[in-house]
């Protein structure tokens, strides 16, 4: 009885989403709310609201309730299209914000990833990304201070891309990258208002420049249900 109670509430909020119900505010109802009007126990209701959740078409931020969920963005890594530019190109708006910006000393699992020594002194920049005012992305951007002198006194807002082209003449070559599935760590967790350990991909990207020198390498923590990987790969990338 209590599968079919979840399954009845899925099925109403899901057609009350797609009417454009609750498209005024995005936001629904909260949980209080919506137990009353579906005369449940809120351990339904939130079984109904993470099946809803896992479907897509809602969101949770912590102390703040559910909202609808707007169209998961399309993320190919190996493309070589800025943050912002890969937003616009799908009719998204992008913001950064940088939360800390400092030279720090590396880690050996960065140092590793740089082609540097341990303790060495690197830059960190630490931003949070935006998509339609909603925080999806957390990253850490290790960058080899000897390729961009001076860097942390320009506008770190702005794209990395476009920022390496205009005042050091680097551009990207080569690229690694990885992507685990992961519960979100404590520190990244509060500015994208989810609690820690909540689901995430975590990819990490190693950059090399024209002359194919290791220049950065970049720690990405994303809200799983902001985006998907859509990766087209040339003709010798095919398997026949």
């Amino acid at each position: 009885m209590k599968a079919l109670t979840v399954d009845v509430i899925c099925q109403t909020l899901a057609a009350r989403i797609r009417e454009g119900a609750f498209a005024a505010s995005g936001r629904l109802p909260s949980e209080r709310d919506l137990s009353e009007q579906f005369s449940t126990t809120r351990i339904t209701l939130r079984e109904a609201l993470g099946q809803l959740e896992s479907q897509g078409m809602i969101y949770r931020e912590l102390r703040r309730g559910w909202f609808i969920a707007p169209p998961r963005l399309a993320y190919d890594p190996l493309l070589r299209s800025h943050f912002h530019a890969m937003a616009e190109q799908q009719g998204r708006t992008a913001q950064t914000c940088v939360l800390d910006a400092r030279t720090v000393k590396v880690s050996r699992e960065v140092a590793e990833k740089l082609a540097m020594r341990e303790g060495e002194e690197a830059y960190r920049v630490c931003r949070l990304r935006h998509i339609d005012n909603r925080a999806v992305l957390y990253v850490e951007h290790y960058l080899n201070p000897a390729y961009f002198p001076d860097l942390l006194s320009f506008d770190l807002t702005r794209s990395l891309t476009r920022l390496y082209q205009q005042q050091y003449n680097i551009h990207y070559g080569r690229v690694g990258f990885t992507m685990l599935p992961m519960p979100l760590p404590k520190f990244a967790a509060p500015a994208l208002k989810v609690a820690a350990g909540s689901p995430a991909l975590f990819i990490t990207r190693i950059n090399r420049d024209q002359h194919d020198r290791i220049i950065d390498c970049d720690y990405e923590y994303w809200r799983y249900d902001a985006m998907y990987i859509a990766v087209e790969a040339g003709e010798e990338g095919r398997t026949p």
